[in-house]
């Protein structure tokens, strides 16, 4: 059988018992009965810095099964291992969705509160689940939605312009996402 199968049992196992940002590595794969190809260490030292994970056979030293490796096939560093893919993937999305909610609102100072305080809410609770690097909060994310953000037009126009930095646990320092959503002032006026 391929593998493919497996590793997606595996994604959502993971998933399930520790989050996105935990990697799909060192894991049993259940259900296996062997594999066509067993590799050696040389083997694997070889495939690393090709990005290519495989399924290892550790049964010589009773521990099953398991997936060796973390990384995606990309040349940008920033983004090669999975669980710093996925756990941006999961992030953006989750904050998308809940800002939805500010298309409606009027686009100045009592709205740029309720957005940093719903982002806030939102990346502390990621931050205590163990999946953002920092001791502190300002170590694992900071949140900016005011007047640094956004132009005089920017306003005007109904553009609301937030900053997130998160520090994931790898490569442990902040990656930068820009959140654009229109607001009322935007609706109104037309596209």
């Amino acid at each position: 059988m391929p593998p493919s199968g497996f590793m997606i049992g595996i994604y959502a196992r993971v998933d399930t018992e520790r989050g996105v940002h935990k990697a799909p590595a060192n894991e049993v794969v259940r259900g296996i009965t062997g594999l066509e190809v067993k590799l050696s260490d040389g083997d694997q030292d070889r495939l690393n810095p090709l990005n290519i994970n495989a399924i290892r056979d550790f049964t010589g030293n009773g521990r099953g099964y398991r997936v060796w490796g973390t990384r995606v096939i990309t040349s940008d560093n920033a983004w090669k291992y999975i669980p710093v893919r996925r756990l941006f993937i999961f992030l953006e999305e989750s904050m998308d969705e809940g800002l939805q909610w500010a298309v409606f609102e009027p686009n100045g100072e009592d709205l740029w509160a309720r957005v940093r305080q719903t982002l806030s809410g939102f990346l502390r609770t990621i931050w205590l689940s163990g999946a953002l690097a920092g001791v502190t909060e300002t170590e694992a994310f900071f949140v900016r939605c005011d007047r640094t953000t956004m132009t005089e037009d920017d306003i005007a126009n109904g553009r609301l312009i937030v900053l997130v930095g998160v520090a994931p646990l790898r490569p442990a320092e902040f990656v930068i996402i820009r959140i654009g959503q229109k607001t009322l002032e935007a609706a109104t006026t037309g596209p």
